[in-house]
């Protein structure tokens, strides 16, 4: 652990939830891989196209229409709706398929489980504080054993713009109606929650299990709090 400021009295905690919580990198890899796999059995005509494409695609789609970045589900689905259009399916076909598509990602994306070692720490830390998670992404938390430890669980795009932007802090703070600066945000992101606490009055802990180096990563944007390397030494911090 390494503190860059004193912390002010920490009366609750919110949490990023993918690569803090759990190593997202696999699901995602996962998730991708058995996607495809899934478009070429049931629309062959994706399979008329190499991934680069897709990937092309969703980039385009995003710029065409920035707010797409802040609802991942709605990015998702308008790429296959747009990418089976272009391949000769009809409005509604493509529409249909992309509903199909996005129900099947939605249940692919929460077959994990998280570690115990999450579970523990979580559920030591749920009966001293209230926590909040606060997610860019869109795994089900009741599906993944989550649920229980949070109050509320806010997700970028049903709940506003993605992190850093303010609208999921906001909703946050006005639930727990507390001083901001008394309210923890544990996240992995360097920008999207260290960046985006301190900008909206949270305290920041980085939660740094990769190694990296603050002084060298191209997302630091501004300095935590503190930074730790293991879930559990946030409980240090409540002793």
């Amino acid at each position: 652990m390494h503190f860059y400021r004193r912390l002010s009295p920490i009366k609750a905690m919110s949490f990023d939830l993918d690569d803090t919580l759990y190593d997202n990198r696999p699901i995602i890899r996962r998730v991708e891989r058995q996607m495809a796999e899934w478009l070429h059995q049931k629309h062959p005509v994706s399979a008329t196209q190499p991934l680069s494409w897709w990937q092309t695609l969703k980039r385009e789609v995003a710029l065409n229409d920035p707010m797409l970045t802040h609802d991942v589900t709605l990015w998702r689905h308008t790429q296959i709706q747009q990418g089976l259009s272009a391949l000769g399916y009809t409005p509604l076909q493509a529409k249909q398929a992309a509903d199909e598509a996005i129900i099947k990602v939605l249940e692919l994306r929460s077959q994990f489980d998280v570690p115990q070692e999450s579970h523990r720490v979580m559920g030591l830390l749920a009966q001293k504080l209230p926590l909040v998670a606060i997610t860019n992404g869109n795994v089900d938390v009741d599906k993944i054993g989550l649920a229980p430890y949070f109050q509320l669980v806010l997700k970028a795009g049903p709940d506003g713009k993605a992190k850093p932007f303010p609208d999921m802090f906001d909703q946050a703070h006005d639930y727990l109606q507390l001083p901001a600066h008394n309210i923890l945000h544990v996240g992995d992101h360097l920008k999207s929650d260290v960046y985006g606490a301190k900008v909206n009055g949270f305290q920041a802990c980085w939660f740094n299990d990769q190694g990296d180096s603050l002084t060298q990563h191209r997302h630091a944007r501004s300095l935590p709090d503190v930074e730790i390397h293991q879930l559990d030494e946030l409980l240090e911090l409540l002793d």
